[in-house]
């Protein structure tokens, strides 16, 4: 599996504690961790919660990620601009029984954290607690396990919300500022891992229509 980690722009001065936390977790298991910035507080594209959310929505929907990793002071601006985009199912995880509970229930393809609200000592591994949690197990089981078809059936209605209430990505490219959209994507390695994992080739041209305009 592809994990894409993005970090927004107030909380860049973590993100080397961060990638390090997914890493520890997530590699030892065959996962692949991409690091679509930040890098440092001082890397030159500046990335909001806001682009956060259109870069988790480019990344999936495109197939170049099969699950988001990102956050921002609370979580909470990550999430919502994630959960923006169609195609993107991204909850809030503070503690391991949120990240437990929302694979297993939810069985979402993001999740967001908070870096600076309750960032305190230890936080490093309760960042491996909440990704092992998450990508030790079977997602998608239910929790507890005699819910687990109803949890099934609502994850599938919700989808299909989702998709009735929500343009294509492709639309959503076209259609918000293209200033906004070109610095999203112009992270330092945005184009090194987006091109070489991406399978829609719709959204990958026009991606690199913007980048080249």
């Amino acid at each position: 599996m592809n994990i894409a980690l993005i970090i927004e722009n107030s909380q860049a001065a973590k993100s080397e504690i961060v990638h390090d936390a997914l890493k520890t977790v997530v590699e030892p298991l065959g996962h692949n961790v991409h690091h679509y910035g930040m890098y440092s507080p001082e890397d030159n594209t500046q990335l909001t919660y806001i682009m956060n959310g259109l870069l988790a929505g480019i990344l999936l929907n495109s197939k170049a990620a099969d699950f988001v990793v990102t956050g921002c002071g609370t979580g909470m601006g990550s999430m919502l601009g994630c959960n923006a985009m169609p195609g993107v199912i991204c909850g809030l995880v503070i503690d391991p029984t949120d990240a437990f509970l929302f694979g297993q229930i939810n069985d979402g393809n993001a999740i967001s954290m908070p870096y600076a609200k309750g960032f305190g000592w230890a936080a490093e591994l309760n960042l491996q607690d909440c990704y092992r949690k998450l990508f030790e197990v079977e997602r998608g089981v239910g929790y507890p396990k005699e819910r687990a078809a109803i949890m099934a059936k609502n994850r599938n209605i919700l989808s299909e919300v989702k998709a009735a209430s929500h343009h294509d990505m492709l639309t959503v490219l076209k259609s918000v500022d293209q200033d906004l959209l070109k610095t999203a994507i112009s992270g330092e390695r945005f184009q090194e891992y987006f091109f070489a994992n991406a399978k829609d080739e719709a959204i990958a041209e026009y991606v690199k229509s913007v980048l080249a305009s």
